[in-house]
């Protein structure tokens, strides 16, 4: 007897009149809380100013929006927003990759330690922590949007996600949830195993490494996200994450400076 999960859940917590807040949303503000919190007190106890931070997160911020937009425009869908190009301003109505992220926040973390004068090492190997947490937040908001949800199967663990359809499907949001959280208790493990000075550079390449493997694995298991990739052996999100792992296993594995 199979014992799937009907997943019906309302992508809305509530609404009153034209407004309304979200389950996606709310997970998008506790990546960034939660990522303030731990990163924060990282930088405090190594000597960095709290304002430093402060003025760190607006960057992390717009570069996460910035960057998740135009990855989801360039790699996914160009000629759409060739024809429509003032609908890549509605970020609201969906769209958002997690690679374009990856290199937004990349670049704004360059361009501000550059700025500020503040090794890009000290920083960035502490964000990628609160990144990994933020993966997790942000698959289980596309879990309560019922979005990027897998193939169909006959595990007894299979969702039927109902605003779909009727067949029991692979939840892969949830299992990218749970591998990001890992990940994230392996690299804040790992900082703290370093006495918090870990070799620089090695915790964002295990963060390359790992995260963006998983993604290369559970891919497998997804439906495609858009048409061109019906016919594609590896898909989008595999082939933007390849160069990312090989680039993650040369930190980690390079001679320590």
């Amino acid at each position: 007897m199979n014992l799937f999960i009907t997943w019906n859940v309302n992508p809305e917590i509530f609404s009153i009149g034209g407004f309304s807040i979200r389950w996606y949303g709310l997970m998008f503000v506790f990546s960034f809380y939660f990522g303030y919190l731990i990163v924060s007190r990282m930088l405090k106890k190594e000597g960095v100013a709290e304002n430093m931070f402060d003025k760190l997160l607006t960057w992390m911020i717009i570069a996460t929006i910035v960057g998740a937009r135009l990855g989801h425009v360039l790699f996914y869908q160009p000629n759409y927003y060739l024809k429509h190009p003032l609908e890549i301003l509605l970020i609201w109505e969906g769209g958002l990759a997690s690679h374009g992220a990856a290199i937004g926040i990349t670049i704004a973390l360059w361009w501000f330690a550059r700025k500020e004068k503040i090794d890009f090492w000290l920083l960035t190997d502490r964000i990628v922590i609160a990144v990994a947490l933020a993966g997790f937040f942000i698959r289980m908001g596309n879990l309560f949007n019922s979005e990027v949800f897998g193939r169909p199967t006959t595990l007894p663990w299979g969702f039927i996600f109902t605003s779909v359809d009727s067949i029991p499907r692979h939840p892969s949001q949830l299992y990218e949830a749970l591998a990001y959280l890992l990940i994230f208790f392996f690299l804040f493990w790992y900082y703290h195993k370093k006495q918090c000075k870990p070799e620089r550079g090695v915790l964002f390449g295990w963060f390359l490494m790992l995260i963006f493997g998983v993604r290369i694995i559970i891919e497998f298991l997804k439906e495609p996200q858009v048409d061109f990739e019906q016919t594609m052996i590896f898909n989008m999100g595999q082939i933007l994450s390849i160069p990312l792992v090989i680039a993650g296993m040369y930190f980690v594995l390079r001679k320590k400076e």
